[in-house]
């Protein structure tokens, strides 16, 4: 089975971060909620409290298929252990995956020169190195970004893709209306 570890820390962006756990367990991949913040407990951006599966420090010499962080702080950067291990992951060429203000810590790594990324508008400053993209969804090599709260699910269904398989990822896409919402234009 497919594993990530998703990481939370207080002011997590609570759409991002549940709607990827969602989308992933619905395409049977093994998600690992992991707390920033040595407590269990961890406040998102707009309070919704959410229950971590582990803390760092257990699951910090877990293998993971892929490393997974939602936005809505940059205080992800400041996280010494995570950045080491997004370095190590991208040296042995293992899957990462930042959406919103998360791709920051994927800058202050160093890993994305010359590399195409994207981030929440107004943010490309924190991407060091990195060809912006046009897309809300972006992978080069082993890294996937993506720009915030409205391609939540888009994000999650890439990153489903990439852990399972294109069918999967479709699959889950129609169970979620995305065909749906792709082919209808928004009235008001």
């Amino acid at each position: 089975m497919a594993t990530t570890a998703l990481f939370l820390i207080d002011g997590f962006e609570e759409t991002e971060a549940l709607t990827t756990v969602d989308i992933l367990r619905r395409g049977s991949v093994q998600v690992t909620t992991v707390s920033l913040t040595g407590r269990e407990v961890v406040t998102g951006k707009h309070g919704i409290a959410v229950h971590a599966d582990a803390l760092f420090e257990e699951a910090c010499d877990k293998p993971f298929d892929m490393l997974t962080i939602p936005g809505g702080t940059t205080d992800y950067t400041e996280h010494e252990g995570l950045l080491d291990w997004v370095r190590r992951y991208d040296k042995e060429g293992k899957k990462l995956a930042a959406i919103c203000a998360a791709p920051a810590v994927f800058g202050k790594a160093g890993i994305l020169r010359g590399r195409k990324a994207v981030c929440y508008p107004g943010m490309e400053s924190w991407l060091t190195g990195a060809v912006i993209g046009e897309n809300i969804v972006e992978t080069d090599g082993n890294v996937t970004t993506s720009k915030g709260p409205a391609t939540a699910v888009f994000f999650a269904l890439k990153l489903l893709e990439i852990l399972q398989s294109k069918k999967t990822a479709q699959d889950v896409g129609e169970a979620f209306l995305v065909p749906l919402i792709q082919s209808k234009a928004v009235q008001g």
